[in-house]
């Protein structure tokens, strides 16, 4: 048997009186999804535990069949392993958004998704000109970097209270600084690291070009190291994860998945739709089990941007689940798994907890004749699970 879960990241939303009352999704052409709902099954499950974050940390950990109340030890620490840095015992590693802040107000969360080559110049100039002791930044992606402080207590600083840059679009930045013990550090690292990027070739070139600076730095997701077990071992399976983002690529590494290098991916709208479902389904020649997870709907919501949102989901629709279906005969022995991680309402802008829709099909799964997938179709179905890890063991292990 086959198995392919396919995540557009923040793809659930609420209804839009522009869209006449749909979610976006709802209103988006997703023929491929429907199929999968008018051949399998639809429900909702709940990704984000009460009483902790609503991020794609704990959604892609619940997606994936992990309990977070078990296994979440903060957002940076799951990047970190896609990094391949070995945190010690007396470190902590923190997200390092480079963020675009005019007039103490966040403009900005991603400095203009700014490139990697871009980035990477900035990251290397922190490391060489800060001249705070026992920190050190790592390069990621884009707008995502980290940032590990070696300490006495790591855990303690675990415990500052910070607020994710993509949470305060367009607010003032004071009430939102760290807060709590070793509050005080933080912030004087991100206060030291203003004059150097405010005068960085790079952000100097980016204002001539009418384009959002990294002036910023903003530390959030901190942790220490995780410890998961095996997914071979949970589930008995061998598996790949397909994603742009390191926080996914880190959850896959330490689950024991292989990450599997898609060219052109970029976690945003522009990203290789089609090259993820093509590498997927490479991978299941030798693999039992693929994840593939799409960044570009929650991006949209973010950005407040209702058009990529729709677009994105069609994208999603059309070239990575059109694509997987069409591979396979619905005889085959193959089950495919359609959830978004968390709801990215674009009205808030940010993520929420509510439980998400999913729908389920292959071989084995039951036909349910539903005539659409989407929100409001899931939330009247009586399937509902209140864990992802007991929706993972329903789609894998059910009548095998």
């Amino acid at each position: 048997m086959k198995y392919i879960v396919v995540v557009p990241d923040g793809m659930a939303d609420y209804p839009i009186k522009d869209l006449e009352g749909k979610t976006p999704l709802e209103y988006a052409n997703t023929n491929n999804m429907d199929f999968i709902a008018q051949n399998g099954l639809i429900g909702s499950v709940c990704t984000i535990p009460e009483g902790l974050p609503a991020g794609s940390d704990v959604g892609n950990l619940s997606a994936l069949g992990y309990d977070p109340t078990k296994f979440f030890s903060g957002r940076a620490p799951l990047e970190a392993a896609n990094l391949e840095i070995d945190l010690k015992n007396d470190e902590i590693v923190f997200r390092c958004n480079l963020v675009t802040i005019e007039d103490d107000t966040m403009v900005d969360y991603s400095a203009g998704h700014i490139t990697s080559k871009e980035a990477e110049a900035i990251i290397a100039s922190l490391n060489k000109e800060i001249d705070i002791p026992n920190i050190k930044f790592y390069p990621g992606k884009s707008y995502r970097h980290l940032l590990v402080i070696k300490c006495l207590t790591p855990k303690s600083f675990a415990k500052i209270n910070c607020t994710p840059p993509h949470d305060i679009l367009n607010q003032k930045i004071y009430s939102h600084l760290p807060e709590g013990t070793h509050a005080q550090t933080l912030s004087a690292v991100m206060e030291k690291t203003k004059s150097i990027l405010q005068k960085h070739h790079v952000n100097q070139v980016r204002v001539d070009l009418k384009q959002n600076p990294a002036n910023n730095i903003w530390l959030w997701g901190q942790g220490v190291k995780p410890n998961l077990p095996l997914f071979k071992e949970k589930f008995g399976l061998t598996g790949s994860v397909i994603s742009a983002v390191d926080l996914v690529n880190g959850i896959g590494k330490i689950a024991g998945l292989e990450v599997i290098t898609v060219p052109n991916v970029t976690g945003y709208y522009d990203t290789n739709f089609l090259g993820k479902a093509e590498y997927a389904l490479d991978s299941l020649k030798t693999k039992d089990f693929v994840f593939i997870h799409i960044e570009a709907p929650d991006e949209a919501s973010h950005n407040g941007d209702l058009k990529m949102k729709i677009e994105s989901i069609e994208r999603i629709d059309k070239e990575v689940i059109g694509t997987i279906l069409n591979h396979f005969d619905p005889k085959d022995d193959f089950r495919i798994l359609v959830l978004p991680d968390h709801y990215t309402p674009i009205e808030k802008r940010t993520h929420t907890s509510e439980a998400v829709c999913f729908e389920m099909f292959g071989k084995g799964i039951p036909r349910e004749n539903h005539v659409s997938f989407n929100e409001k179709t899931s939330e009247q179905s009586d399937l509902s699970f209140e864990t992802g890890e007991q929706m993972m063991d329903y789609f894998i292990k059910r009548h095998l």
